[in-house]
């Protein structure tokens, strides 16, 4: 394909959505790919070990199944099957108590019951308002902001009063909304971890609504996984790409835009080739990327310039992958079964690792989301064994170490063993024998993550902090909120754009529809 009339820079899942929504409109669309593989954060592999499929990034896709926009791909006719763990979640803590995210609300109300005494009938209060405007607030999410139709629908849901409510809720921490809605510390746990999953710590503002959101998506989808691995998503987005004609050309490294009259008119890439773009180049890469590196200087206001500069990502990620030769020894019940665990010793625990994050310090007990990717889905690894991994954030700029190894975030070897021992002692502390299974480990630290996908800039995996200053109308930058940039033809189309991180598509999708939208508005203004 030679002169497409759309570009997208990137074959992740936002780079892919956009581009199936393109190709169904009927442009001609090439993906360029710098990665030997398609599927930036969504991709999977057998290097620990090969008889264990490991997802190298992401691997629970609440989003996607919540997502409209996946959904309406029926990737389902492109090979892509969904596998859930009996379990959702499990927040064990060391006196052997264990708060549970079952795949069925009563079971969730019954364990934090056990809790405290009321706290069940809370998340079906809490429950029952997810229910109610489920609908209306996933298409706010999933819509170009501001999303008057969604917002509209739900205020006329709720009734003004109530929805001012939602909205107090929706951006309280994480500590203060289980403070108020339980009395025990399981819901309160469920809530502040899964808003840890991003990088909101149990003070910080819109943790609650997130933890909650994420809860409730966990309640109503589960935390389903590809059959077969991450890659199978990938597979079947690039499957039904190519069957409508689109073209994925991977190792092609993007090294410019062509911008010409204040329009982006081509790419070329690292080698030297010029790739014209007839209508668009949709980007999915991280904004600091596009507007740093890929745009000439000249290209751009000094205000967004100035802008880029306070731009914050989120936390550094390091990730350990696990070959074990059985089942995690779990001292409670509650984990035995769930395909995400939640490790942390209570929220005081939490706010530590929080707290030693916001110091640029290494946790000194890190809070680990652990993944137990047999018990999600039984083919990942040989039968009575285990294909797990655990994943914990550090800062950005490591000032020093809360433990006693003199981290710096250099990551030789000797860091990488001291912090990977610093892993399994928080994983063993809650399953004694647990390294006793190991059969294989890979570390993947914050270099690694980049290595293997430059949109991960120093291993953050949600291209931006999800805190409430860097959402909305200031993602990515002050006054954005949607996917134009300062030059005409050039599309935002990653999770640096609303609604942000998580594979859910909606970043590429509204990329997407509003390339095509700007398209018949100029035909319609040269037919004039």
């Amino acid at each position: 394909m030679t002169n497409p009339d759309a570009v997208v820079i990137g074959a992740g899942p936002n780079g892919l959505v956009a581009a199936n929504l393109l190709a169904d409109a009927g442009w001609q669309v090439l993906v360029l790919e710098a990665q030997p593989t398609p599927g930036g954060a969504v991709r999977s592999d057998r290097g620990l070990d090969p008889a264990y499929v490991h997802d190298l990034f992401s691997a629970f896709y609440p989003l996607a199944a919540a997502s409209p926009l996946i959904g309406d791909l029926r990737l389902e006719r492109y090979g892509l099957r969904w596998s859930r763990a009996p379990a959702v979640v499990a927040h064990p803590l060391p006196d052997g108590r264990c708060a549970v995210l079952a795949s069925d609300p009563e079971e969730t109300a019954a364990s934090l019951e056990r809790f405290a005494p009321g706290d069940g009938a809370a998340w079906e209060r809490l429950y029952g308002l997810w229910d109610r405007i489920r609908e209306d607030l996933l298409a706010c999410l999933f819509t170009p902001f501001p999303p008057v139709r969604a917002g509209v629908r739900l205020a006329a849901r709720l009734g003004r009063a109530e929805a001012l409510r939602v909205a107090r809720m929706m951006l309280l921490p994480a500590r203060r909304f289980g403070e108020e809605e339980f009395a025990g510390e399981g819901g309160r746990l469920l809530v502040a971890g899964n808003a840890l999953h991003a990088d909101l710590a149990p003070e910080s503002a819109l943790g609650g609504g997130f933890g909650w959101l994420m809860s409730m998506l966990g309640q109503t989808y589960g935390f389903p996984v590809p059959r077969g691995g991450a890659q199978a998503l990938t597979d079947a987005l690039v499957r039904r790409l190519t069957d409508r004609g689109g073209t994925v050309r991977c190792g092609r490294e993007v090294g410019g835009i062509v911008v010409r009259s204040g329009r982006a008119v081509a790419v070329r890439t690292v080698d030297g080739t010029l790739v014209p773009a007839r209508r668009a180049v949709l980007a999915d890469l991280p904004a600091p990327l596009v507007y740093g590196r890929l745009l000439p200087r000249d290209a751009l206001p000094s205000r967004l310039r100035a802008d880029l500069e306070r731009f914050q990502w989120d936390f550094s990620t390091v990730k350990v992958d696990w070959a074990l030769s059985g089942p995690i020894p779990w001292r409670a019940e509650g984990p035995r079964t769930a395909g995400t665990v939640h490790l942390a010793g209570g929220m005081d625990e939490l706010t530590l690792f929080a707290a030693h994050l916001a110091m640029h310090r290494v946790p000194r007990v890190p809070f680990l989301v652990l993944g137990q990717m047999t018990t999600a889905d039984p083919g990942r690894s040989p039968a009575g064994t285990e294909s797990a991994w655990a994943y914990t954030h550090v800062p950005q700029a490591i000032a020093g170490d809360a433990g006693d190894d003199a981290l710096r975030g250099r990551w030789d070897e000797r860091e990488r063993e001291a912090f990977a021992r610093r892993v399994e002692a928080q994983v063993e502390r809650y399953a004694p024998g647990f390294t006793g299974l190991i059969r294989a480990r890979r570390f993947l630290a914050p270099p690694d993550l980049e290595g293997l996908d430059a949109a991960l800039v120093g291993g953050a995996v949600n291209q931006g902090t999800t805190s409430l200053h860097q959402q909305l109308l200031f993602r990515p930058l002050p006054g954005s909120g949607r996917p134009t940039t300062p030059v005409a033809g050039l599309y935002l189309a990653s999770a640096t754009a609303h609604p942000g991180g998580g594979v859910h598509g909606a970043p590429g999708a509204n990329a997407a529809r509003t390339a095509l939208r700007a398209h018949r508005l100029g035909r319609l203004r040269r037919g004039r």
